[in-house]
């Protein structure tokens, strides 16, 4: 019966370690604040490796605020948060650029440098964490280009590109560094219905790669076109769901 006991115990813990070491982002209890305002309380999340998961709400709802609070750019006090193997609570303001480097983040509005090529700003990013050697990074460039789409356009400025075409420049930057996962704030928010679709496929493939995808969208046709699990900002709580959309 001891022996039972035993085994029941130690097949608990290695599920619990496991899952543990599957978990990308892990937020307990933890409240998000936008200057002195509470957005968001007591916040339970966990997202492993290679899920994909939207983020929905109302306008000022949170959705925005959580994602900052997960790159550090909004600061944790309460609660326990680890992000990709950093804990936010203890995280010290030189040890931000080395945790951003493990997130690739997607904006709505591209973000892009207007004055340099393509290939001009993914060199940016990269010089700017750390990368040295020219070979490797040209091989890495073209790389993340291929991967979105945009194998021959890295000599383009961003003002000779499509609206989806600036969005993959953005993703492709976002790839760069291999990220362990990628946060998208609404990142078809700009775009038509034709060109979302073919972001939407873009990021689910780079889901089904293994890295955690986690989106930030009011476009409900996308989440009933692309079923995934939910999780939902409102009435300051965050609520989550299975593949659901209804």
């Amino acid at each position: 019966m001891y022996r039972l006991f035993f085994y029941y115990v130690c097949h608990r813990i290695l599920k619990y370690l496991s899952m543990s070491l599957d978990a990308i982002i892990e937020l307990e209890n933890v409240p998000v604040y936008q200057k002195e305002t509470l957005v968001l309380s007591n916040v339970f999340l966990k997202i492993k490796k290679g899920e994909f998961i939207f983020l929905i709400g109302k306008t000022g709802s949170g959705k925005s605020s959580l994602l900052k609070m997960l790159y550090a750019d909004l600061p944790i006090n309460e609660g326990q948060a680890k992000v990709v193997g950093f804990d936010l609570r203890k995280l010290k303001n030189k040890e931000i650029p080395y945790l951003r480097r493990k997130i690739g983040i997607v904006f709505q509005d591209f973000q892009l440098l207007t004055d340099r090529s393509v290939s001009e700003n993914l060199y940016f990013v990269m010089k700017a964490t750390g990368w040295k050697d020219k070979r490797k990074m040209q091989v890495r460039m073209q790389d993340v280009l291929t991967k979105v789409g945009l194998g021959t356009k890295g000599f383009k400025m961003p003002h000779q590109l499509s609206g989806g075409e600036q969005q993959r420049v953005s993703i492709a930057r976002a790839l760069i560094n291999n990220p362990e996962i990628i946060l998208a704030d609404e990142p078809t928010g700009n775009l038509d219905p034709a060109t979302s679709n073919g972001i939407m496929e873009l990021l689910l493939e780079i889901s089904n790669s293994g890295r955690a995808v986690f989106m930030a969208t009011h476009n409900y046709n996308l989440i009933q076109k692309y079923p995934s699990k939910i999780v939902q900002c409102e009435n300051g709580k965050i609520i989550c769901s299975g593949n659901e959309t209804n």
